[in-house]
């Protein structure tokens, strides 16, 4: 009887919730509008509800009570359609003389009547025509006079609007809706069984593919983009308009279906898009007015925490802190060495072990599966690409740097070059870290907790980052790295969890899960086209060259690990440590997404079709997971952005202090110097603080892109400038200073002309600085002093090449 028990009490535990639907709907009416005329369309123009019959409209006054007539234009083309999506429409015109769509119209509505401002004429008629706008682009679908299936695209914003025409989908059937979602577009066409209809999908690389049928007969024009990965339609299940309709979502990526509770209108004549939703037009029972209802999907309740969960969470947060005390009690705290890089103590195991927690910050742990649900694996390839670079680096750059006995990476710039390019080096560095780095690691995961959970982003930003602080003071480098160990553990372990559970989930486990998975092609890993616009092979390559192997050198919170170890031998070993951890590690993250993407595909309720792509993996955590389990990786979450967090605040507490402090005050002791480093440390982490709630009142992704385009735009001369002393024997100071001058410059004229992708800054200077660097060191006397130690060459005296 007691196993009895047990198995139910685990079968309650491990098996989710999956009947019940996250989303809710809110529904209700407008008022009737008193007319015999059957209506031909409606939407939301400028805010208000509008309604349109043969030559006449009305809209629906500000108070929400009374229909407006509205003159129709002078000399307008008849409407044959609208396109809206809530906020803006378009009228479609018939040409003369025939129902075909000739035209297309911006419709706007003044207090007493319509405005149309036309754009370019249709390059031909289409017969059945529909269409959709998204990102600036009207899409518009029919069948040409040929009787072949037409798609019509045209950039809205552009100077001279042109239209683009494309071959339409096959079987050339007339659109019963278009959506448009991003660049792609997905168009129903009925069967020719008329029970069902077939949905088919559009896109500029694929061109059309079908994605299944239709749960049902659409009300036709009844599709809407919903959120970032949905669409919105009003299904029947059978062709007669009395039938009542079901509103259901189309998933996107998962191409699943799924009812949303509580709408069922019936005898709908005329549907149009709502605040994240849809209303529409019924008959009357006098045959004199006709009705509207409306129905808008709702943000779900954030899914609080349970009691388990957040003793979970605050056990996890105490390990932190004991750490940092243990670290703090233990050492004394009159060496610099101890606090800045553990006194050179560190087990390759744990150094290589913190460099991949340092690695993969919180926004790993959270957009890399959304990446794997929405795409595939193509962009694990870099990690299986880095390795190589990793090995380069064990082997070449970090013996050299680390038989130099530094604590700053910049003191290389100094022994090499000059003082002068040290010191500019560390405060750009620290600046770059301070601006771009911190601020949004410690606000992005803090957004998704809250979305989800409902622990405020004020709350999630002040608890990750005070306790990063607490017990990055007290404990230092040693502490670090510690604490680095368990949250790898904790974050991998919880995440290994997600992915069994959803397995387990499955009513045919694995099988079930690798034939869903392969058949939609979500673990396809390499692209060997050359084709610049996709992550392929050989951009991941070019990346890794500038990413790893260039800039790892400068890179003051992963070299700070390896200086921290015993030897030369044992710092080129915690890299083989990474690189190997590296591969399995990015295997997980990504093993996530998919298993969400078969999880979602077999229970489309489950998802929330308001939430964006990114918080999928933060709903799953807080709706499917067990109570405890939700805790334990909600504190992965945590780990996540405290490793990186801790990293930073130690790595620029060394830099303020080693190249700054250490410098300008005259005779500085080990133990100022280290209390010193303290203080820096609490002030970085109180900075990174303010600016993560300074973040929260802006656009989260302009400012995550100033983030990448910052450390692209002031990060790679120096990495260059390390590129030149390492690899080179020519360069010299004067050289390097205009090397590094002039790629900063150069790059922020093709910044500020928007030339390429701010992805490319980074590369584009650290090339910029090897080439006018070198060629500017010809003009000047090669360096004289030995340069022993300083490059990957022989030892021996510096020399031309």
């Amino acid at each position: 009887m007691l196993r009895v028990l047990l198995g139910l009490l685990l079968l309650a535990v491990l098996v989710p919730v999956q009947a019940q639907s996250l989303a809710s709907l809110r529904g209700g009416k407008l008022p009737s509008l008193e007319t015999s005329a059957p209506l031909r369309d409606i939407a939301v123009v400028d805010g208000q509800p509008l309604a349109l019959s043969d030559g006449e409209a009305w809209r629906l006054d500000r108070t929400g009570k009374t229909w407006v007539r509205l003159a129709w234009p002078t000399g307008a083309a008849p409407a044959a359609g609208i396109i809206d999506d809530g906020t803006q429409a378009w009228l479609l015109t018939a040409a003369p003389d025939s129902p075909d769509v000739a035209g297309v119209a911006r419709l706007r509505a003044s207090d007493d009547r319509l405005q149309l401002q036309p754009l370019a004429p249709l390059p031909m008629p289409l017969r059945g025509a529909r269409g959709a706008w998204s990102n600036d682009t009207l899409s518009i679908a029919g069948i040409g006079a040929d009787g072949k299936a037409r798609l019509l695209q045209l950039q809205t914003n552009a100077e001279q609007p042109r239209w683009n025409t494309l071959a339409g989908w096959p079987g050339d059937g007339i659109p019963s809706s278009v959506v448009a979602r991003a660049a792609t577009v997905f168009v129903t066409v009925p069967d020719p069984s008329g029970t069902t209809e077939r949905l088919w999908r559009w896109t500029a690389d694929a061109g059309w593919s079908e994605r299944g049928q239709v749960p049902g007969r659409l009300l036709p024009g009844s599709g809407h983009a919903l959120g970032q990965a949905n669409a919105l339609y009003l299904v029947r299940d059978g062709a007669h308009a009395d039938v009542p309709a079901r509103l259901m979502t189309f998933q996107t990526i998962t191409s699943a279906w799924a009812t949303l509770p509580g709408a069922a209108p019936a005898g709908v004549i005329a549907v149009g898009a709502w605040t994240n939703g849809m209303f529409w037009a019924q008959h009357s029972a006098d045959g004199r007015h006709a009705d509207f209802g409306y129905a808008s999907v709702q943000s779900s309740k954030p899914l609080l925490l349970r009691w388990l969960d957040w003793i979970v969470i605050v056990v996890y947060l105490a390990g932190m802190i004991g750490i940092g005390l243990f670290f703090y009690l233990r050492e004394k705290r009159n060496s610099t060495s101890n606090f800045f890089v553990g006194g050179r103590s560190i087990p390759y195991w744990a150094a290589g072990v913190s460099l991949y927690a340092a690695n993969t910050s919180s926004i790993s742990f959270i957009a890399i599966p959304a990446k794997a649900f929405e795409s595939n694996w193509q962009y694990l390839t870099n990690n299986l690409i880095a390795v190589f670079g990793l090995m380069f680096v064990a082997v070449w750059i970090v013996p050299l740097l680390r038989r130099l006995d530094l604590m700053s990476v910049f003191s290389y710039l100094e022994t090499r070059f000059h003082p002068g390019i040290r010191m500019l080096a560390s405060a750009l560095c620290i600046l770059t870290q301070l601006g771009s780095r911190m601020s949004v690691i410690l606000f992005l995961p803090a957004l998704a907790i809250a979305t989800i959970t409902g622990i405020s982003v004020t709350w999630s930003v002040i608890l990750m980052g005070g306790f990063t602080i607490i017990y990055t003071a007290m404990g230092g480098m040693k502490a670090v790295i510690w604490t680095d160990f368990v949250q790898v553990i904790v974050k991998m372990g919880g995440a290994i969890f997600a992915i069994g559970f959803i397995i387990w989930g499955l009513h045919g486990g694995i099988g079930e899960f690798m034939s869903t998975a392969m058949a939609e092609h979500k673990m396809h890993l390499f692209d060997f086209s050359f084709d610049l616009t996709k992550a392929t092979v050989w951009g991941f390559l070019f990346l890794v060259l500038f990413d790893v192997v260039l800039t790892f050198p400068k890179d003051q919170v992963l070299m700070q690990r390896t200086l921290s170890t015993k030897s030369d031998k044992e710092a080129g070993r915690s890299i083989w440590m990474f690189a190997a951890i590296m591969i399995p590690g990015g295997f997980v993250f990504y093993m996530i997404g998919t298993a969400m993407f078969v999880f979602y595909k077999v229970h489309p309720e489950r998802m929330n079709p308001l939430l964006p792509i990114d918080a999928t993996f933060p709903l799953f955590i807080a709706a499917e997971l067990p109570m405890g389990v939700t805790g334990l990786i909600i504190a992965g979450i945590f780990a996540a952005a405290m490793a990186t967090l801790s990293g930073i605040m130690n790595s620029v507490a060394t830099l303020i202090s080693v190249d700054f402090y250490d410098r300008l005050v005259k005779d500085p002791t080990q133990k100022k110097s280290v209390f010193f480093a303290e203080l820096m440390t609490i002030a970085v982490g109180l900075i990174g603080i303010g600016l993560a709630l300074l973040l929260s009142r802006f656009d989260v992704h302009s400012l995550f892109d100033v983030s990448i385009e910052l450390a692209g735009l002031l990060g790679g001369g120096f990495a260059g400038a390390y590129t030149l002393g390492m690899f080179t024997r020519r360069a010299n100071s004067p050289g390097v200073a205009i090397g590094i001058g002039a790629s900063i410059c150069l790059t922020l004229v093709a910044w500020w002309f928007k030339l390429v992708h701010p992805y490319f800054y980074l590369a584009i200077s650290i090339l910029l600085c090897i080439v006018i660097g070198y060629l500017a060191s010809l003009f000047f006397p090669a360096p004289a002093r030995s340069l022993k130690g300083l490059t990957i060459y022989a030892d021996r005296a510096g020399r031309d090449e």
